[in-house]
Order: C-alpha cells, then sequence, then structure tokens
C-alpha cells in the first residue's frame, strides 16, 4: 500500500494526470486507460481512489545499488526584470539557440542509444563540445543578434537557467514568458556544492537562497563561481496565453502535482506516488504526481525535482527543498514497467 494513499486527495492531480493523457492517450499501453479516464465527468475523490486503483499497478523505484530513498528537490518559475533592448540597467543577456549549436540523436545511428542526444559544434570536420558556459559569458560563442532579452540581475539569470523558464517583466510593466529551447550539451555542477567544498556554506544551509546571499556579499568572486557550472541553457519566448511553463512532456505544469525525473528511468506523463516531507520539516508530503519534465541536474533513479509553481513564495519553497523521499511509478495494467511514452 502507497502510504496514506487512501487519505490522498487526488481531485488536484486529476488536472495534471489529463494533462499526460493529452499527449499519452494515443501512444500503446495508455489508449483504454486515457479513454477511460475521458468518460468520467466531475469525478469525486473516492472514484478517483477506484480509477487508479482498478487502472494501474504501482512498481517501487529502486536505485541501482537496491536502495529506495533518493534526493527531491524543487523548483519554480521565478520573475526577473529585463528588457529588449540593452541598457546601462539592463545588461545581461538571456539568448536564444546558437546557429551553430549541433543536436544529434545517437539513435539514429546506434538504435539502442534511442534518446541519447550529443550537442556540439563543427570544427573542420570534427564536431567537438559546444562552448562552456565561460566561453559564453566571455565572448567565445557566435550569439551576437541572439539576444533574446536583458536583464538586470546575472545570480537571477543563472538561476533561471537552472529553472528552466520564468517571466520577465519589461520596464512598461508588461510580462513575457520564456521557456527552455535548448541546452549547450556540457554538464551540470552545483554552485552551492562548490560553495560548500570551497568551505563558503555548511551543507545543510545551501540553498537558493544563501547562494544569493553569498553573491551579494562577494560580487568580486561571482564570475569565478557561476563559470564552475558549464551547463548553459536557451531559451525561448512562450505565448502568454499559456497558463504555466512547459515541460519535457510538452504540456503545461501544474503547481505541486507535476514532477522532474530522470526519463531513463520513469517514463515521462507517467503518474508517480511521492512519499516525502516538506521543505526543511519532517511533516510527510505524499502526493500523486506526474512525471512531466526533466532537468540537467535530474540524473539518478529515486530523484525529483518538484515543481512549487511561480513567484517569490514558490522560490522560498522550491530553494530550501532537498528532502528525501521515496518513489513509486504507476503503469497502466497490462503494460510492461519497460512501456513509456
Amino acid at each position: 500500500m502507497l502510504p496514506d494513499w487512501r487519505t490522498v486527495d487526488l481531485q488536484p492531480a486529476w488536472a495534471a494526470f489529463w494533462q499526460s493523457c493529452n499527449v499519452l492517450k494515443n501512444k500503446p499501453g495508455w489508449q483504454t486507460i486515457c479513454a477511460r479516464a475521458s468518460e468520467m465527468t466531475q469525478p469525486d475523490n473516492n472514484s478517483l481512489h477506484a480509477f487508479f486503483e482498478q487502472g494501474f499497478t504501482p512498481y517501487q523505484v529502486y536505485n541501482p545499488d537496491g536502495t529506495s530513498q533518493g534526493l527531491i528537490t524543487g523548483y519554480y518559475e521565478p520573475k526577473l526584470y529585463g528588457s529588449r533592448v540593452r541598457t546601462a540597467r539592463f545588461r545581461y543577456p538571456l539568448y536564444g539557440p546558437p546557429d551553430d549549436l549541433l543536436t544529434i540523436d545517437m539513435g539514429d545511428v546506434y538504435p539502442q542509444l534511442k534518446d541519447l542526444h550529443l550537442r556540439g559544434r563543427l570544427q573542420g570536420n570534427r564536431v567537438v563540445p559546444y562552448y562552456s558556459r565561460s566561453e559564453i559569458d566571455n565572448g567565445k560563442a557566435p550569439l551576437a543578434g541572439h539576444e533574446l532579452f536583458w536583464v538586470d540581475n546575472a545570480v537571477d539569470l543563472f538561476f533561471l537557467q537552472i529553472q528552466g523558464s520564468g517571466r520577465i517583466e519589461l520596464p512598461d510593466g508588461s510580462m513575457v514568458k520564456v521557456g527552455y529551447a535548448e541546452q549547450n550539451g556540457q554538464p551540470y555542477n552545483s554552485i552551492g556544492r562548490k560553495l560548500v567544498e570551497m568551505g563558503a556554506l555548511k551543507l545543510e544551509d545551501a540553498s537558493m537562497q544563501n547562494i544569493k546571499l553569498w553573491a551579494e556579499q562577494h560580487p568580486d568572486k561571482l564570475a569565478a563561481l557561476m563559470e564552475q557550472n558549464p551547463s548553459y541553457v536557451f531559451f525561448r519566448e512562450l505565448p502568454n496565453s499559456l497558463p504555466a511553463p512547459l515541460g519535457a512532456l510538452g504540456v503545461p505544469l501544474t503547481n505541486e502535482y507535476s514532477l522532474a525525473v530522470d526519463a531513463r528511468t520513469i517514463p515521462l506523463g507517467a503518474p508517480v506516488f511521492l512519499s516525502t516531507t516538506y521543505p526543511n520539516t519532517t511533516e510527510p508530503l505524499n502526493r500523486l504526481m506526474l512525471a512531466q519534465d526533466t532537468g540537467g541536474a535530474i540524473k539518478g533513479a529515486v530523484r525529483g525535482d518538484f515543481f512549487w509553481g511561480f513567484g517569490e513564495q514558490a522560490g522560498t519553497q522550491a530553494g530550501r527543498m532537498k528532502q528525501t523521499g521515496q518513489m513509486w511509478v504507476l503503469f497502466p495494467k497490462g503494460a510492461e514497467p519497460a512501456l513509456g511514452p
């Protein structure tokens, strides 16, 4: 039995489940369950429990070493201040994808490497790694003309790349939405971990808020710290009509019910029962989530990133969330656990 399953409110998860079905409804193994879901009108909590119990089988996720506990972090949609043109205040560029960035689908050459993508650039007749954050920030990448916006804070821009989506308030007060478009293919390194290794922060204090505070206090060391993370994200402007950021599944995320996972272990779109605790507490957080996103730092079987939503309060929760947790993937009955979208 899943922890607290009988008392969990499934109504908010139902809306997120519907988003997944928009993508999965025509895929093998999901057609029947999504068709049954479409027949349910205004279901109550009891009927939702019956729907998931009758239609799905939960499989607990284990790490390669056989353990069932893993790290659950949080992310959110931040608000930045920016402009479409560079000014004295707005001088940090937010880039769209560069023309010379290559994305190579290895599955086209080696079927066993399906879903593995390599990113790089041509140097003569060789494909080499794409420019690192340090090289991009120092002007080595041909990115002139690819600036979507200019923002006023380098640290906020750095964390926007980690979150993957956000909103930018322009000087006239209007708001635009931006989301992940591409990545340079370089590995993600946590600057929080770097600060711990430097002795600048204790491990338990390495929250987003404390990293930003350190940056304010050490502006002369900030660029060198950020360059410790060679990963770099490129963005696209999203329609303002979108209710929320688009996750890797291609559907809008649902506040507090969408989960970023490692898609090598957990298929995108699948329901995932998460058993963890609220940030900086021992209060149980047991909830049916939907695997609708991925992230550069989300690597490993029992590894999740909890989407908290938009704004300052969501950022506070996301920045403090470094909990341990367990996960169960719910597969449609009759579908093998290896089945993915």
